[in-house]
């Protein structure tokens, strides 16, 4: 059999993309060496951008996969090398693409829609509805980002599982992914880890924010969420003046006390002129275990109440997208870090979940109803 050639391999390398910018490597400038010998053992030179990348081992496991399938090799040997800042500094212009300090998301000709997962207030299972949108439109296929933007309470790293640490890239942030999202949170920034508080006022919350909107690269998204604290506090009103775009999507339980609050908390949008996605109804009535009779545990009534009323005071339809029953798995699943529409895909809060994921997630990226930006002549 005749010895490998090094275009061969190559070819297959640049069918490798690096786990956290899901580009290939070839592009990425991280191919070092390549080398063939007459008897097809093969050696590759990979660059790492940073000493201690997390992501070593799949790319190792990656770049010897994909070159073991080349005709003619019978060995494949990886050397892993570092990027010089020069290499780093090269990377980095490449990917940001834009001035550093602006916010992607926010410019006239992004495709990416945004959501602020809202609540009136704590307890109503916001951030699981969120970490389990998320995944679930990962699932649909597309390119999804979540920030978890509850720098308080931040608890989306452990409802998805996330151990990994971003790395650091000339400044740059490269966010861990977990279930094909990709996600950003206070926790890694924390010396102390998940017991140490988080000490900000004001604005070192909007600070905190720009830089998780601003110094990670989050690439070509489809879908950008946020999962905000309860209420209408700092974060909410720096997520309108740094995401004017971002849509929201107000959750609730069906208990009318709470659905009182969530309004307020979509109200709000009317002073910041954003735009209500629509409502969640989470922990709805579920069928009695014993007897198959529908139970409501919080009441009933309370998200269609949200989303009439919000229609009513926004004068725009505001429409209740779905009812999430009551589900112990849910919460079992955010503090073991797999989701429900994962570990249970069947339930019927699952089916709710990817039914609103479905229903957010596929409608078209595009420029309708955007500003522009540009002036139409006048007519001679």
């Amino acid at each position: 059999m005749p010895a490998p050639s090094v275009d061969a391999i190559t070819a297959a390398l640049a069918t490798v993309d690096d786990p956290e910018i899901n580009r290939p490597i070839t592009d990425l400038g991280m191919v070092k060496s390549v080398t063939a010998d007459d008897d097809g053992s093969v050696a590759i030179g990979i660059y790492l951008t940073v000493s201690g990348c997390p992501m070593r081992g799949p790319i190792t496991d990656r770049v010897t996969e994909a070159v073991s399938a080349v005709a003619g090799v019978t060995s494949v040997t990886v050397e892993l090398d570092v990027m010089s800042d020069e290499q780093r500094a090269e990377l980095k212009s490449m990917l940001r693409g834009h001035d550093e300090r602006e916010i992607p998301f926010a410019q006239p000709g992004s495709l990416t829609r945004v959501y602020a997962i809202a609540s009136g207030k704590g307890g109503v299972g916001k951030s699981s509805v969120t970490a389990n949108l998320a995944v679930a439109m990962a699932r649909m296929g597309l390119t999804v980002g979540l920030v978890d933007a509850d720098v308080y309470g931040h608890s989306i790293p452990r409802m998805l599982n996330v151990a990994e640490p971003p790395t650091m890239v000339e400044g740059m942030i490269m966010p861990p992914q977990a279930y094909g999202v990709r996600v950003i949170s206070m926790l890694p920034f924390k010396p102390g880890g998940v017991s140490q508080p988080v000490a900000f006022r004001g604005p070192m919350l909007h600070r905190a924010l720009q830089q998780f909107l601003a110094d990670v690269w989050w690439g070509d998204l489809d879908v950008l969420l946020l999962d905000l604290p309860p209420g209408t506090g700092d974060i909410a009103i720096s997520t309108a003046q740094l995401l004017p775009n971002a849509e929201i999507v107000v959750v609730t339980t069906p208990q009318p006390a709470a659905a009182d609050v969530a309004v307020r908390a979509g109200t709000l949008a009317e002073q910041t002129h954003q735009k209500v996605a629509g409502v969640v109804e989470n922990m709805s009535s579920f069928p009695c275990p014993h007897c198959g009779e529908p139970m409501d545990l919080f009441g009933m009534g309370g998200g269609s109440l949200v989303a009439e009323t919000l229609s009513r005071q926004l004068g725009a339809q505001v429409p209740l997208l779905g009812q999430i029953p009551f589900d112990v798995a849910l919460r079992e699943g955010g503090d073991s870090g797999s989701p429900l529409v994962l570990s249970t895909p069947d339930a019927p809060a699952a089916q709710a979940l990817v039914a609103i994921a479905e229903t957010l997630g596929r409608r078209p990226r595009g420029l309708a109803g955007m500003s522009l930006g540009i002036t139409p002549a006048g007519r001679p």
